[in-house]
């Protein structure tokens, strides 16, 4: 890169998308593509050995289908440090007019780049992938006294006409979570159509070798590795979701089972959030198929929902709060995550189903994320910066803008309120009720004091006994918090007690 150009066009490894903003004009005489494995990228969080192969080897393929079209490609392969130190090489050495990047979906990167490009222009460019851009959200948001994404969603539908008959919703009603939610018999899902996977090729495989070297003592495993890594693969996954396990989606989107980790879900977020597809078609082709009478309209409204609601408003969010979001802990919550997290060792069936197909497969559905992983976190006491660390590393679907809302706002209430209209805190009841956990579990989910007791129900009660005040009057959990009234105040007593034998003792 010895001769200067007039745009480095910056790609980074959630923006694999060749109609991104930062091609716009790209002219191959002119200008260079730079990517870069940075390190710190991996390491800023102790990331998933299935979170780092999925974005190595999605940025080797989409270099070299940008070097098949005839683009120049520079492209730093594990290079030690951050996106900025290397950056700043670049451009020392390409001597571009201009640095071009779209939006990056991490405001640490943002800052690094910025910083890292000091007098040479740079141009961050609106992210087209998203249906809501920030400054569109910052409107939507603006002179509120409340958001709520229910609201935001149906602008959003009424916007990009999206399940509308006219100005009305399709159906009559804008939500159908009432048709939606149920748990499985007791005899479990039954046949569930399998996952789309796709068997490494070669340079997928370099990737899983990589890793599995040179981030060994990172959780989770490398291999078998089955995510989509190109635009084809992730095409192909979404067709397979549409035809096989969309009409089930919404039925089932909540239940839980023991060794069955994808169900019906759709395991589109990590091709999303690379960019591999755009949300506009997701949405598309799923109300193609309620509209070709293939599947049921609330399971297509409850998915596109996750997508043209709850995924573009949590991304405003983010740009509309950060950086001081990420240092939120409305609860002051201080403990320690536990050490099992990173395991999945702990005698509770249900954490250590959740996350050991979490550090297996780099998975598991929202329930498992919110009700279950979130929830004990949550009732725990986690301090939230750990809480978010955690799923930040351990996801393949995981990029801060979507992942830090989620896991703060929604999963521990972090911020009070502003993006949760409660805490969604329950006892392991729960958990019995829309799942197969408890079966065999050494622990009772209908006790709460005890050696039997289980740790959600203890930690519930004990939630409710240390925030009593803050949400003695909440209009959402004023009824959970009255039946502490029931409760003897030796009863009371054994649960802090028991509660504190929880945090201290050894569930790992």
């Amino acid at each position: 890169m010895s001769a200067p150009c007039r745009h480095l066009v910056v790609v980074l490894g959630d923006q694999l998308d060749r109609d991104a903003s930062a091609f716009d004009g790209f002219d191959p005489t002119q200008d260079r593509v730079w990517m870069c494995e940075a390190t710190e990228e991996s390491t800023h969080v102790w990331s998933s050995q299935q979170r780092i192969v999925q974005f190595l080897a999605a940025m080797r393929h989409f270099a070299h289908a940008l070097r098949a079209e005839g683009l120049p490609v520079d492209y730093e392969t594990m290079r030690e440090g951050g996106l900025g130190d290397a950056l700043r090489e670049a451009i020392a050495q390409c001597r571009p007019a201009r640095v071009r990047l779209t939006q990056p979906g991490d405001w640490r990167v943002l800052q690094a780049l910025r910083e890292a490009a000091g007098d040479t222009p740079l141009d961050v460019l609106e992210d087209r992938h998203f249906l809501c851009s920030a400054a569109r959200f910052a409107a939507h948001a603006r002179g509120r006294r409340q958001l709520r994404m229910e609201y935001f969603y149906r602008e959003m539908r009424r916007e990009h006409r999206v399940l509308m008959d006219g100005e009305q919703p399709a159906g009559g009603e804008w939500n159908f979570d009432a048709d939606n939610r149920e748990a499985f018999g007791p005899n479990g899902p039954g046949f569930v159509p399998p996952p789309t996977r796709f068997e490494p090729d070669g340079l997928t495989q370099q990737v899983v070798d990589l890793v599995r070297t040179r981030f060994a003592d990172h959780p989770g495993q490398a291999a078998p590795f089955g995510w989509p890594v190109t635009r084809a693969q992730a095409l192909q996954a979404l067709q397979v979701f549409i035809d096989e396990r969309l009409p089930n989606f919404g039925h089932w989107q909540d239940a839980m089972w023991t060794g069955e980790p994808w169900l019906y879900h759709a395991h589109l977020a990590a091709a999303m959030n690379l960019k591999l597809l755009h949300p506009r078609e997701v949405i598309a082709a799923a109300e193609a198929a309620w509209r070709a009478g293939h599947a049921p309209l609330p399971a297509v409204e409850g998915f596109i929902r996750q997508i043209l609601g709850w995924r573009e408003y949590v991304r405003g969010i983010y740009w509309l709060k950060m950086p001081d979001y990420a240092e939120q802990n409305a609860l002051d919550a201080q403990h320690d995550l536990p050490a099992w997290y990173w395991t999945g060792q702990t005698p509770m069936r249900c954490m250590a189903d959740a996350i050991g197909q979490t550090l297996q497969h780099g998975y598991a559905h929202h329930i498992q994320r919110l009700m279950v992983t979130g929830l004990f976190a949550l009732l725990y006491g986690a301090e939230p910066r750990q809480v978010h660390g955690w799923y930040l590393s351990v996801y393949v679907d995981a990029v801060e803008w979507v992942e830090l809302p989620n896991t703060l706002g929604m999963s521990q209430y972090a911020d009070g309120g502003l993006l949760a209209s409660k805490p969604y805190i329950a006892t392991g009841r729960y958990i019995e009720r829309m799942s197969d956990h408890c079966r065999g579990c050494r622990f009772d989910p209908g006790q709460r004091t005890g050696e039997r007791a289980c740790p959600f129900t203890t930690l519930y009660w004990d939630f409710l006994i240390r925030h009593e005040a803050r949400f003695a009057k909440h209009p959402r959990l004023a009824l959970q918090v009255k039946n502490l009234a029931r409760i003897e105040p030796a009863e009371r007593s054994a649960i802090v007690a028991r509660a504190h034998e929880v945090r201290t003792g050894s569930l790992g």
